[in-house]
């Protein structure tokens, strides 16, 4: 095994996964010929964003699920890859599968500790400065307009659970996912076995999400929390996400 994808244990991650398969439909008619990834936010795009985060913090290697409109991915970071090794995976599959088969298609070329990132995401570099280390979890308190799925956590500020519904009663503070997780070595090796009895049994649109709340669930899996309160991060998933990022960026 490469030194620089061995398990480092508590030291800094340098390897990120970009999941950037799907289609961005409620982005459309900016995603008809261009990936959800290359969205401008400002006169930047969202990859581009993410590769400069990246960089700054001392990235060395970028992993791409790919699927719509792969090319202007590969094209894009062939000249704005800031130095980084950047691998391909694509995903045939893309237009009738879910962020848990693209995840579950990394399972064979990522053998390091790494850093798990959406495509729809910008944010302050800044706010990666408590994820460069293994089994975190990205959260933000739950407000009115945020949507998706949410955690309670622990004392020792660890999920304790994850809610993909909203049908739960708020009897407890909830925390927004912000889609950004790191994991050790040994956690992606567990994640890994358990993607794989999922898409053995068919699952391939559920959520990812799905896997790390039954993992949660049975002491399997452990994940601290990082708070990104008070702080500028935005998903954008429809032409109104994209409307208020832009005024925040």
């Amino acid at each position: 095994m490469n030194s620089d994808h061995s398990d480092r244990g508590n030291r800094a991650i340098t390897t990120a996964l970009l999941l950037a398969a799907g289609k961005g439909s409620r982005l459309y008619p900016l995603t008809k010929n261009t990936p959800k990834c290359l969205t401008m936010v400002h006169e930047a795009s969202i990859l581009e964003r993410l590769v400069i985060n990246l960089k700054k913090q001392g990235f060395k290697r970028l992993v791409v699920v790919t699927g719509y409109q792969e090319k202007c991915i590969r094209d894009f970071l062939e000249t704005r890859a800031c130095g980084m090794e950047i691998d391909y995976i694509t995903s045939p599959l893309y237009a009738t599968t879910n962020n848990i088969y693209s995840l579950w298609m990394a399972r064979d070329i990522i053998n390091e500790p790494f850093l798990l990132i959406e495509s729809d995401l910008v944010f302050d570099g800044s706010l990666l400065d408590e994820m460069c280390s293994p089994d975190k979890i990205a959260v933000a308190r739950m407000e009115p307009w945020l949507n998706g799925s949410t955690v309670t956590v622990n004392s020792s500020q660890n999920v304790k659970k994850f809610h993909t519904g909203i049908a739960e009663a708020l009897d407890e503070i909830r925390y927004k996912t912000v889609n950004i997780y790191s994991f050790s070595l040994s956690s992606w090796h567990r994640i890994t076995e358990r993607l794989d009895k999922y898409i053995s049994a068919g699952r391939v649109n559920d959520y990812y999400e799905t896997v790390f709340a039954e993992m949660v669930a049975d002491d399997s899996l452990a994940l601290k929390t990082v708070s990104f309160d008070s702080k500028r991060w935005y998903e954008i998933d429809t032409i109104a996400d994209l409307a208020k990022a832009e005024k925040l960026f």
